[in-house]
C-alpha cells in the first residue's frame, strides 16, 4: 500500500513539474513555434495571442538586460547581446559592460574617443578655409522657438563656398555623385544600378582609404580589435551605411547615409538632413528657406557647428544640427566612429581643445549579418 501511495505521488509530481515546464518560458525564451508546448515563447506568440504566461517577465524585460546572460550563444530573437562579438556587432545590451566584466583592453574609452577625434581634427586637410566659406547665421532663437515655423532670417545661410576648389577635390566629387542617389520621400522603394553601386563604393574608397584622416580611423579600430583587415572595415561601413530597411510601410526605402546626409521627407516633416554641402546645394538651387539657428559652436573657425531651422521645398526641419565646413570624409569618420565605440548613446568628441557631442542611433527593426545593426541616425547635440 505504501510503495503505491509513494508511486503515485512521484507521478502527480513528475506530471505537474511538466505541466509547468510546458506552460513557462523558462529556458525557452526566443524559440521557434513548437506544438508539443500549450503556450509559445517568441515574438510570433505576441501577434497570435498564445505566449505563456511569464513570457513577458522572463523574456521581454529580461531579454534587455544582461543579467544572467553573459556569455550566451546568439540569439536572432533577442533585441540585444551579451557575448564576446556585440561589440563589434553594435548590438549590446546597455549592461553589457557593467555585467560582463569586459576586457578593458578590447572597449574604446572616453579619453581614446577625445585624443582620436583631435587626431582627425587635425588631419581634416580637406575642410574649407574661412576664405573658402563665409556663412551668415542671423537670427539665434531659444529651443521653445524652433517648433514656431517663422522665418527669422531675411538672407541665405551660405554667403560665399569656393566651389570650384573644394567640389573638385576627389572626396567632394565622390561625395555629390552619391548625395544625389536617393528619392526623399520615404515609403518609396530606393533601387541603385551598378553605377550608383559603385559610386558608393568610391566614395568609401576615397573617404577612408585614400586619405590620413580616414587611415587614421581604420588604424585605431584595428589595433582595438574592431576589424582585422582593411577590406572588412570598408564591407562594415558599406553595409552599415547604405544598407537598406524600410522606415514606412514595408518599403526599403531609407539608409543610415540617405537618412543622415541627405535628408528625408516623413509624416509631412523633414527627417534626418545633418549635412552643410546639402544644405548648400538646396539653398543655391531655391529648394530651401534658411529660418533661424538654435545654437552655435564655439569654434572661430571650420568645422563649426550649428543647430538649423529650415523649410525644404515647403517641409519643415525643426532642428538640423551639422557640422558646418568640414569634409565629407571627416563627417562620415566622426560619425561612424561614435556609432561603433557608442552605438545608440552620446559620444563625446573634443575638437581644438572644445567639446563636440554626437548621438547616435541604431536600426532596431533589421540587421545585417550576425545580428549587426543599420546605423538610424547621427547629429550633434545642442552645445
Amino acid at each position: 500500500m505504501k510503495v503505491a501511495a509513494i508511486l503515485l505521488l512521484c507521478i502527480t509530481l513528475f506530471h505537474q513539474g511538466h505541466s509547468n515546464t510546458l506552460n513557462s518560458c523558462q529556458s525557452r525564451c526566443g524559440y521557434g513555434i513548437d506544438s508539443s508546448y500549450s503556450c509559445q515563447c517568441n515574438t510570433a506568440c505576441e501577434r497570435y495571442n498564445d505566449c505563456c504566461s511569464d513570457y513577458y517577465t522572463l523574456c521581454k524585460e529580461a531579454a534587455t538586460s544582461c543579467n544572467g546572460r553573459c556569455g550566451e550563444n546568439y540569439n536572432s530573437q533577442n533585441p540585444c547581446h551579451c557575448n564576446s562579438l556585440c561589440s563589434q556587432y553594435n548590438n549590446c545590451c546597455s549592461d553589457y559592460s557593467a555585467l560582463c566584466n569586459v576586457n578593458s583592453g578590447s572597449t574604446i574609452t572616453d579619453a581614446e574617443l577625445r585624443s582620436l577625434s583631435e587626431t582627425l581634427y587635425a588631419l581634416d586637410r580637406n575642410k574649407a578655409s574661412t576664405s573658402q566659406l563665409t556663412i551668415d547665421p542671423q537670427t539665434l532663437v531659444s529651443d521653445s522657438q524652433t517648433s514656431s515655423q517663422s522665418d527669422l532670417s531675411s538672407r541665405p545661410l551660405f554667403k560665399y563656398l569656393d566651389e570650384n576648389t573644394l567640389f573638385s577635390r576627389p572626396t567632394y566629387a565622390a561625395f555629390l555623385k552619391v548625395l544625389d542617389n536617393y528619392k526623399r520621400m520615404t515609403g518609396q522603394t530606393e533601387s541603385f544600378s551598378s553605377q550608383q553601386l559603385t559610386e558608393q563604393e568610391t566614395f568609401l574608397k576615397e573617404t577612408m582609404l585614400n586619405t590620413e584622416l580616414g587611415r587614421e580611423l581604420f588604424s585605431f579600430l584595428y589595433t582595438k580589435g574592431v576589424y582585422k583587415s582593411e577590406t572588412e572595415f570598408i564591407q562594415d561601413l558599406k553595409n552599415m551605411w547604405f544598407g537598406l530597411y524600410s522606415r514606412y510601410n514595408g518599403a526599403m526605402d531609407s539608409s543610415g547615409f540617405e537618412h543622415i546626409f541627405a535628408g528625408e521627407i516623413k509624416g509631412g516633416k523633414v527627417s534626418g538632413f545633418h549635412n552643410w554641402i546639402q544644405f548648400y546645394l538646396l539653398e543655391k538651387r531655391g529648394e530651401l528657406n534658411y529660418y533661424s539657428h538654435s545654437f552655435n559652436g564655439p569654434w572661430s573657425g571650420y568645422p563649426d557647428v550649428l543647430g538649423l531651422q529650415f523649410k525644404w521645398d515647403g517641409y519643415y526641419k525643426q532642428v538640423g544640427s551639422a557640422v558646418i565646413g568640414c569634409s565629407p570624409e571627416f563627417d562620415f569618420a566622426i560619425y561612424s566612429l561614435c556609432y561603433i565605440a557608442r552605438p545608440g548613446k552620446q559620444c563625446s568628441l573634443s575638437l581644438g581643445g572644445k567639446e563636440l557631442r554626437i548621438q547616435t542611433y541604431t536600426w532596431e527593426n533589421s540587421s545585417y549579418g550576425n545580428g549587426k545593426k543599420y546605423i538610424a541616425s547621427a547629429y550633434p547635440v545642442s552645445m
